[in-house]
């Protein structure tokens, strides 16, 4: 009897050996099957002199009434929330060609991805906030050295609606760890107002302010801005108080050139990102016109000779004349006045 037991006992062994072995086997390909995730945390680092531009700039009473007025038309553009973000991944080698992509809605200013990502080395590109940006789009993604945020090609355009941030990171991911990376965007656009004390005029009901000179596009992965040789106008956009006095015309570009290499020595090289001092050509401008009781129009440009660069906003003091010209006596502002101004095929409505 003891033996029978023994040898059943044997015998079911034998049968449950190659299910065991089986299961091991199934477990094992399930391991490694799995990829190791690779979690990207991002988030939104606002660099910008906004707060220090008004406090400086904006003094007065009636200075400090315009400035709480420019805060809040600007909370949108100067700001670390992101609604969309695009997160696109490339070879490095060769063509640099795009290997993944992913979009999100964040709707935050930080946010964390778990991206599954075959093991090799990308060069990872973001950009937040262009959904939503009707004058830019992001071009030519499927390649890494020519994805581009391209501004529309118009000789007049609106100022840009969002602020817009991107982010460059090269990564290596590891096929037997789960890795973080921590991504950080920076602001890629920039704005500038021009506040016109009226003087003897009364109110800025119908004068109209133009600002030009800047980029059109932004190459992502190398963060180098485009200029075209004849840059679109842009339109500013009123920001008045009730009284309609005082007034700031405010716009919203890509940053304008640099000085040229014969100017670098006039930049204060500081941890202030935003501090230069006047070079010897103009970079870029404002155009004020203003019409006269008699029906003509004055056109004021004002060249300005520091540059401005993304994420900063800078503000231009000026007040206008009884002959309608625009007088600033900034040392970083030159001008020149037209009287009865006729109008070209630049200016549109």
């Amino acid at each position: 009897m003891k033996q029978s037991l023994n040898h059943l006992m044997s015998m079911l062994c034998c049968l449950l050996m190659p299910v065991a072995l089986a299961s091991c086997s199934v477990i094992d390909e399930d391991r490694s099957d799995c990829q190791p995730e690779a979690t990207l945390n991002y988030d939104l680092q606002l660099v910008t002199n906004l707060s220090t531009e008004l406090k400086t700039e904006l003094t007065t009473q009636t200075d400090i009434e315009l400035a709480g007025e420019i805060r809040e038309y600007l909370s949108d553009i100067f700001s670390d929330f992101a609604h969309d973000v695009d997160l696109s991944f490339y070879d490095t080698e060769d063509d640099s060609v795009l290997l993944q992509k992913d979009q999100h809605i964040m709707d935050a200013n930080q946010a964390s991805y778990a991206l599954n990502l075959p093991m090799r080395e990308y060069m990872h590109l973001a950009a937040a906030n262009v959904v939503d940006n009707n004058l830019v789009s992001l071009e030519n993604n499927n390649l890494c050295h020519r994805a581009m945020l391209s501004q529309v090609i118009r000789d007049t355009i609106d100022s840009h609606t969002t602020g817009i941030f991107t982010a460059r990171q090269p990564m290596e991911v590891l096929g037997d760890v789960s890795q973080t990376f921590d991504v950080h965007l920076y602001m890629a656009n920039c704005a500038a107002a021009l506040v016109i004390d009226p003087r003897d005029r009364g109110t800025l009901d119908h004068v109209r302010v133009f600002s030009t000179g800047f980029a059109t596009g932004f190459n992502i992965c190398d963060s180098i801005y485009r200029y075209d040789g004849y840059p679109p106008i842009v339109r500013t956009t009123p920001v008045m108080l009730k009284n309609k006095t005082e007034s700031a015309f405010c716009s919203v570009t890509f940053p304008s050139p640099e000085p040229s290499r014969a100017d670098t020595r006039n930049i204060i090289e500081t941890l202030e990102p935003f501090i230069a001092q006047p070079g010897e050509k103009a970079l870029w401008e404002f155009r004020v016109y203003v019409p006269q009781p008699d029906g003509s129009v004055t056109e004021t440009i004002l060249r300005i000779k520091v540059p401005l660069r993304a994420g900063q906003f800078k503000i231009i003091k000026c007040w206008i004349a009884e002959n309608g010209g625009v007088i600033s006596k900034s040392s970083e502002v030159s001008t020149s006045v037209t009287f009865d101004w006729k109008p070209g095929l630049v200016i549109e409505n």
